[in-house]
């Protein structure tokens, strides 16, 4: 699928155009200058034009910040990623020495420009979209993102130049989000992973801000990678900008089939983290626990097992998910990470066959702790069926649902995981009542 890229300066309106196209609001929206510092995928559908928009950081002029310098870089891979440029001016304030620079830039790439004046609310503005033309491109259209205006005058002139594009309908096999606290290497094992500087890494606080998305080759398999803003504690959370990156990242999770937790090697499963696994199999997800910067701890012929301890431990809920050890820094281990992403999406959506589940049902009746009410009724399963995979999501029909205790309930995911390999997927146990005076 095309990839169409919107770049400009600060406060032109990248990110209202990015979300009028798109329809959503996943673009961070404010007026503080350099807000969206990264990349962001979105899909485009209007009739039959199909294409991933990308929203970049602002391009500052030069103030010494070393973000600064980290945007302009990003910038230009996103340029060099593009089929269609989409450079967003003032409209209303015309060109200035930063829109000229910018100019240049995309000029050199060779890359179709099409130069969207925003700010042009009303007719009347037309006069001053002159000062746009000056900057040489062809196609120059005054809109208004806030209000639509001319939008779909933009959307004919990416269907011209993109006229011809192949359009893959099945570029997308995988969807992997990287969650986990700020600073554990999240950037950097996606930047590892997609072989480019694809997210922004720095020691500064905080340097992933929102949702990066990023189409990679793993293993011979397109895949997007996801990573996030770090999840902080609530009472962290003291920003309205930080806010919005903690409510991105559980979209992003919402949005992928697996989820891979980064956690450092010094301070593993701590509450968040915790609280975040929850949220990741509650949601239906698969998981991976990653621990990063463990070759940077003291040496021991056990520390692998001990680091497996305190996960297990840390993660009595989730002993079932696939523990991964690598340095992202220098891809020690990383290698290692795609074949068990696979797996896990595999077993997400695996199916048990009836007759192994006629197996478990026979197995399950001969149990000897079988749960009862109050009052004496004991349990009875008639039958059981799997209702629906991602996550495999099983019913079992019993006389009272109201009986089954939670330990009974786990014996049950226990016998089903038994039955097949189910790592790192969460599974759903309905309990229905056979009678319909139970239910």
């Amino acid at each position: 699928m095309a990839i169409v890229t919107i770049v400009g300066r600060p406060n032109v309106g990248k990110s209202s155009l990015f979300n009028r196209l798109t329809g959503t609001r996943r673009a961070i929206v404010d007026n503080m200058p350099g807000v969206t510092r990264d990349r962001l995928y979105a899909e485009v559908e209007e009739g039959d034009l199909r294409f991933y928009l990308v929203d970049t950081g602002g391009l500052l002029p030069e103030s010494g910040h070393p973000l600064d310098e980290l945007i302009a870089r990003q910038v230009k891979v996103a340029i060099e990623e593009s089929d269609v440029i989409l450079f967003v001016l003032d409209g209303r304030e015309g060109p200035i020495g930063i829109d000229r620079d910018i100019a240049m830039l995309l000029r050199k790439s060779g890359k179709p420009v099409i130069v969207a004046a925003n700010k042009m609310d009303d007719p009347v503005h037309e006069n001053e979209l002159w000062s746009s033309m000056e900057l040489g491109f062809e196609r120059v259209v005054g809109i208004s993102a806030e209000h639509r205006r001319n939008i779909e005058v933009l959307l004919e002139h990416i269907r011209e130049l993109l006229a011809g594009k192949e359009i893959d309908d099945d570029m997308e096999t995988l969807r992997v989000a990287l969650i986990g606290r700020p600073n554990v290497g999240k950037s950097s094992l996606l930047n590892f992973l997609a072989g480019e500087d694809r997210a922004l890494v720095s020691d500064l606080p905080g340097t992933t801000r929102d949702v990066v998305d990023s189409l990679v080759q793993l293993d011979g398999h397109l895949v997007r990678l996801v990573d996030t803003a770090g999840l902080r504690k609530k009472s962290h959370v003291d920003s309205a900008l930080e806010y919005y990156s903690t409510v991105r990242t559980y979209q992003a999770i919402d949005r992928a089939d697996v989820c891979v937790l980064v956690m450092d090697a010094q301070e593993i499963a701590t509450e968040q983290d915790q609280r975040v696994a929850g949220q990741v199999l509650e949601r239906g997800k698969g998981l991976v626990f990653l621990v990063n910067k463990w070759d940077l701890l003291p040496k021991s012929p056990r520390l692998g097992d001990e680091i497996r301890d305190r996960i297990r431990e840390g993660f009595s809920f989730a002993s079932h998910v696939p523990v991964l050890f690598v340095s992202a820094l220098t891809g020690r281990g990383v290698e290692k990470l795609p074949p068990i992403l696979f797996r896990v999406a595999e077993n997400r959506s695996r199916r048990i066959s009836t007759g192994k589940l006629n197996r478990l049902l026979k197995d399950l009746l001969a149990f000897e702790r079988m749960p009862c009410s109050r009052s004496g009724k004991v349990l009875r399963l008639s039958y059981c069926t799997q209702v629906s995979v991602a996550p495999p999501s099983f019913a079992f029909f019993v006389n009272d649902p109201k009986i089954v205790t939670t330990s009974f309930n786990r014996h049950v995911e226990k016998k089903l995981r038994e039955l097949e390999d189910f790592s790192g997927s969460p599974l759903r146990i309905f309990w229905r009542a056979q009678n319909p005076e139970n239910r």
